[in-house]
């Protein structure tokens, strides 16, 4: 089975739950996942041993797009995480009352591509927590789960 590394910046909760959800199914699959907090993960060769890795972050402002405190210093720099050939995606909470929802996923996905990374799945957008999408995470998990 597949080692697989999510990271996550969450600032009420919501991303956090994604990622717990993320992390549940793909565990129940028998990968091996470690689920963190971008302010508990160090950027550094932080793809090094997984087979698959998950960024997540929410966003904030109205006029541009403003990652999530914990998750905008860890990721100052993806050159340094060694994602080049790394099978990576995004997913992101949101509201959709906002200009950029879900910003974070493009953010993500395009300093993933800069990296080199192989995206593998189209970005996630989720308004609010997991609570009420988890079909819509299963299926997008599923599809992940499929490219191991």
């Amino acid at each position: 089975m597949a080692n697989v590394r999510i990271v996550y910046g969450s600032e009420t909760g919501n991303t956090e739950s994604i990622a717990e959800e993320i992390a549940r199914i793909l565990s129940e699959k028998g990968h091996s996942v470690q689920c963190e907090s971008a302010a508990d993960a160090d950027p550094k060769n932080l793809a090094e041993g997984y087979d698959l890795v998950l960024l997540g972050t929410s966003v904030w402002g109205t006029d541009t797009i403003d990652l999530q405190s914990d998750f905008e210093s860890f990721a100052e720099d993806f050159s340094v995480m060694g994602l080049e050939g790394v099978k990576c995606a995004a997913f992101a909470s949101g509201d959709t009352s906002f200009q950029y929802f879900c910003g974070g996923v493009d953010y993500i996905e395009e300093h993933l591509q800069g990296a080199n990374a192989v995206l593998v799945a189209e970005g996630l957008r989720i308004e609010g927590d997991a609570s009420g999408s988890k079909a819509e995470i299963a299926e997008w998990t599923e599809r992940l789960a499929q490219s191991l």
